[in-house]
This record gives structure tokens, C-alpha cells and sequence, in this order.
């Protein structure tokens, strides 16, 4: 089955028109797809980028080019002592934040990361995803709550994996099940500590077609289909439409959930 096209028109309502959004990790991937789609919807974004400064001007060259405005923040997310400041300089730049979306990730899969030992990467993973995930989210959600009489709508969205709670064999499947999980699960206690003014869920992707996908072996490649209902990798641009959805008041009455963007996982299609 063939892929759907990328350059789907979304853009029918401005559903966002006007907000401020921040997406981490946005130089690339599925952080770029989220980032131009909030644009498409009407959001002003900051786009974010730990040493992909090229990839982030793409990135907000393409929202300008959109009749949106958008500012570039550089961090190492790494590094917990950039978190105050990267969450200080992104409320400050429109007077506040509506939507918050933790897209970042180590990449341990390709990269100077990928010859690091199991060790080496959980330690990364556990630093990027999940450490700066929980420490942004609860900077950025007491701001939230803070000024919540004069918003009508504040979202934080973070990113976790369909297959966190099935299970994956293997380091890789070890390693994500772990990270992930831990997200997903703080997610769901986050949006109680905010409820009802800010509201918390979590994308899981599944298989989605990203640089690493582009290079697997043939194996992944029909494993990635053969485990969706729908038959075919998902793209960056399925999951920035469910973020989009997500972020807007669409979806006001949904909170604490961790939401598949999978095609439908098929359990069992692995063995």
C-alpha cells in the first residue's frame, strides 16, 4: 500500500490561530512534521535544536514561509542545567506558552551515539527523554496552571512508543520499553497534578518512517508493515496531525491518555 502524501492539506480551519507553541527536537523528523503542522493550524512555534542549527532554520524558514512567526532556541537537553533557562527564554519570547510538545530524543540508533554500549545509551536515553520530558513538562505546567484564568486552553504533549507496554526483544526493545514507558506513565500522573487547567497526554508512535527506517535491512522493513493493521510505515506528518488534533480545542475533554499512532498495532505479527 502506498504511503499518503506528505503534503496533505490540513489547513482547512485555524484551529490554533494565535497560539504560542514550543517543539523540542524540531530540526528534524517528527519534530519538524509537528512543528510546520501547529504552523498550518495557526500557532506561532519555537523551534528547538541541540546542534542541528541548519535543520532548525529550515525548519522555521518553512513556518515563516507559512504567514507564521517563529524564534530558534539551541539547547542541550542533556544537560539539566540548561532547563530553566531554554524554559525561561521560551515563555518570555510571546508572554507566555499554550502548547508544549517534549519531542526530543537521544538518537542511539544512528550517529555518533550508535556504537555507545547498552549502558552508555540507557544513560543517554534516560538523560534527554526522560529526565528533561518530566523537568520541562513541570517547569512549563506550574506556568501553565499559574495563568490558567487568562488562557482557555494549555497542552503538554509528550512522546512515548506503542510497543512500551507489549514489549520488544532485544537491547533496543529493552532500552525504549524502559524510557518510554516511564514517560507514558509520568504523563498520565502529570495531567492529575494540572487537571483541569492544563491538559497532559502522550503520543505513542509505532513504526514511522524517520532516517533511521530509511537504511534498515529488509527485515524491519516488512516487519514495520506486516505489524500495522493499515499495511505501511506511518509517516512524521500522521503523527503531527494527531498532535495537531490534540493541541487544539478539538480535543479539550481528553486528558491523561497515551494515544497509538500506529495504523493499528497487529499483535503477534512479529513471530
Amino acid at each position: 500500500m502506498p504511503a499518503p502524501s506528505d503534503k496533505t492539506d490540513t489547513s482547512a480551519t485555524n484551529d490554533l490561530d494565535g497560539k504560542v507553541a514550543v517543539v523540542t527536537g524540531s530540526s528534524s523528523g517528527i519534530g519538524r512534521a509537528i512543528a510546520l503542522e501547529l504552523a498550518r493550524a495557526g500557532a506561532n512555534v519555537i523551534v528547538h535544536a541541540r546542534s542541528n542549527h541548519a535543520g532548525a532554520e529550515s525548519t522555521s524558514r518553512e513556518i515563516q514561509r507559512l504567514h507564521r512567526d517563529s524564534h530558534i532556541l539551541m539547547a542541550d537537553l542533556g544537560d539539566a542545567a540548561t532547563h530553566e533557562g531554554f524554559v525561561e527564554q521560551a515563555w518570555n519570547w510571546r508572554d507566555g506558552v499554550d502548547i508544549w510538545i517534549n519531542n526530543a530524543g537521544a538518537d542511539v540508533l544512528t550517529g555518533e551515539s550508535a556504537d555507545l554500549s547498552f549502558d552508555g545509551k540507557l544513560a543517554l536515553l534516560w538523560q534527554v527523554d526522560v529526565t528533561a520530558t518530566i523537568r520541562l513538562s513541570r517547569m512549563v505546567g506550574d506556568r501553565m496552571k499559574e495563568r490558567a484564568r487568562e488562557t482557555d486552553d494549555a497542552v503538554i504533549l509528550n512522546v512515548g512508543w506503542d510497543q512500551a507496554e507489549c514489549g520488544m526483544a532485544g537491547d533496543s526493545g529493552e532500552m525504549f520499553a524502559a524510557i518510554k514507558g516511564a514517560i507514558m506513565a509520568f504523563s498520565k500522573s502529570l495531567a492529575q497534578t494540572l487537571a483541569p487547567s492544563v491538559r497532559v497526554n502522550c503520543l505513542a508512535p509505532g513504526w514511522i518512517k524517520t532516517s533511521w527506517a530509511d537504511d534498515a535491512s529488509e527485515y524491519w522493513q516488512e516487519r514495520a508493515r506486516r505489524e500495522s493493521l493499515i499495511g505501511r510505515w506511518g509517516t512524521p506528518e500522521d503523527v503531527a496531525r494527531g498532535a495537531r488534533f490534540l493541541a487544539s480545542p478539538a480535543a479539550n475533554f481528553i486528558t491523561g491518555q497515551v494515544v497509538p499512532i500506529n495504523g493499528g498495532f497487529r499483535r503477534g505479527a512479529s513471530d
